[in-house]
């Protein structure tokens, strides 16, 4: 009589399953390698955690008027850009980022001569101007269509509420304000 052995047929069948299973699993695409390779590495973020919510910058900017159409567009942290439309085309797009992230955006301002609405400004290229408010929170207009010239722009930097964003980190001092350093504590040991 010949014996049936549960196990002798058991794991042929369970190393067909495991085979057939790790066989029909989905292949990491090369993105999704890539995010794992880079995440966990220490890096610095890219929007620091002390960058100012996107939404907190919409009531600073223009109201739509004369015209012009004034659209929210976009809107992340330390990060909000509203497009500027005339006649159902897009003439200019204005923004406003918190520079925490990225200091060095604001360094360019340090050697600026020119203000607008009482801070420090600065064209970038044909198609820009900025303003750099309280050192931190710098405001952008930029030119969409060649009809929308500097004074375009200079006219819409104006039309922002830069004082109410300054208000927003009333701490902060402008570009180019000399920071004085505190005095040293004396030394508390017993002489």
């Amino acid at each position: 009589m010949v014996k049936f052995s549960w196990q002798k047929l058991l794991i042929p069948l369970c190393l067909s399953l495991i085979l057939f299973l790790n066989a029909c699993a989905e292949e990491p695409s090369r993105y999704d390698q890539v995010q794992r390779e880079t995440t966990g590495r220490d890096a610095t973020p890219a929007v620091s955690s002390e960058a100012e919510q996107g939404s907190t910058f919409n009531k600073f900017f223009p109201k739509s008027a004369d015209g012009f159409r004034v659209i929210p567009a976009q809107e992340k942290k330390g990060f909000a850009e509203y497009k500027v439309d005339k006649d159902g085309k897009n003439v200019a797009m204005l923004a406003i980022n918190d520079t925490i992230s990225n200091p060095s955006a604001a360094d360019k301002f340090n050697a600026s001569t020119t203000k607008i609405g009482g801070f420090p400004a600065v064209d970038q290229g044909a198609n820009a101007t900025a303003v750099l408010v309280n050192g931190r929170y710098q405001v952008k207009v930029l030119s969409r269509d060649p009809s929308f010239t500097r004074e375009d722009r200079v006219e819409w930097l104006e039309k922002f509420d830069l004082r109410g964003l300054a208000r927003l980190q009333a701490f902060l001092l402008p570009v180019g304000t000399p920071i004085a350093i505190a005095p040293s504590i004396p030394s508390l040991a017993l002489t």
